[in-house]
C-alpha cells in the first residue's frame, strides 16, 4: 500500500496530480483545495496518499496535503452513502479542524454546503462523527471524542467570505486566498489577501 508521495509535479489537471517519482508517474486524484496547494509544474511535491481499489475502477491513489485530511477522508467513507466523491467534497469547503467544529456545533448546513451531500447525508455525518477524532488535538481523559473545537474568525476565512460576496465561487475563493496566503505569509490582513485574490481572478 501507498501512504505517501514524494516526487516531481510533472502535471495537474481539475481533479488529478501526476507525481513522478524516481520516473514512475503516480497519478493521483486531488480535491480542489489540495491542488491549489500544489507548488508549480517542476518543483518537488508531497502528498499523503490513501490507496484503495475496487472492482469497478481498480486502484486509485487519494492525495492530501495532510495526514489529518487523509484520516478524515476515511473516516468520513465509514460513514453510510459517503464514498470517495462525497468525502472529497466535504473536506474541500471544510478543513478537519472545521469539519470537528461543525460537529460540535451540529452545523448541519456548513457540511451540506458540500457538492453532492444533501440536508439528510448532512445530518447522518454530524451525527456519525460525533465521537470520532478527526485531528490531532487533546483529548478528554477516558474519552474518545475530541474536545470541541471553537473556531475563531481568521483573516483567510474573511477574505474568503468577502470573495463569495462579490460573487467568486466558494472553491475558487478559497483556493486564490490560499494562495495569496502562502505568497504573503500568515500574518497578511484581509485587505491584502482580499486585494491578492482579485488580481488572481483577474479583477
Amino acid at each position: 500500500m501507498i501512504g505517501r508521495l514524494r516526487g516531481v509535479l510533472a502535471e495537474v489537471t481539475e481533479e488529478e496530480a501526476l507525481i513522478d517519482v524516481g520516473g514512475v508517474g503516480y497519478l493521483v486524484r486531488c480535491g480542489g483545495r489540495t491542488l491549489s496547494r500544489l507548488p508549480p509544474i517542476g518543483d518537488e511535491a508531497l502528498l499523503h496518499i490513501e490507496h484503495q481499489w475496487s472492482e469497478s475502477a481498480g486502484p486509485r491513489l487519494y492525495g492530501f496535503g495532510t495526514r489529518e485530511e487523509r484520516r478524515a477522508f476515511v473516516t468520513l467513507q465509514a460513514i453510510q452513502g459517503v464514498g470517495p466523491k462525497a468525502a472529497m467534497a466535504v473536506l474541500d469547503i471544510l478543513s478537519p479542524a472545521e469539519l470537528a467544529g461543525a460537529v460540535a456545533r451540529d452545523d448541519k448546513a456548513a457540511v451540506g454546503r458540500a457538492q453532492g451531500v444533501g440536508p439528510k447525508l448532512a445530518l447522518r455525518i454530524v451525527t456519525e462523527l460525533k465521537d470520532k477524532p478527526l485531528t490531532d488535538g487533546p483529548m478528554v481523559a477516558g474519552a474518545h471524542a475530541p474536545l470541541p473545537i471553537t473556531l475563531k474568525p481568521t483573516a483567510t476565512g474573511d477574505a474568503v467570505a468577502a470573495l463569495m460576496g462579490l460573487g467568486v465561487a466558494e472553491v475558487n475563493a478559497r483556493r486564490v486566498v490560499e494562495q495569496a496566503a502562502l505568497r504573503l505569509g500568515e500574518d497578511a490582513d484581509v485587505q491584502s489577501l482580499i486585494k491578492a485574490g482579485l488580481q488572481e481572478l483577474g479583477r
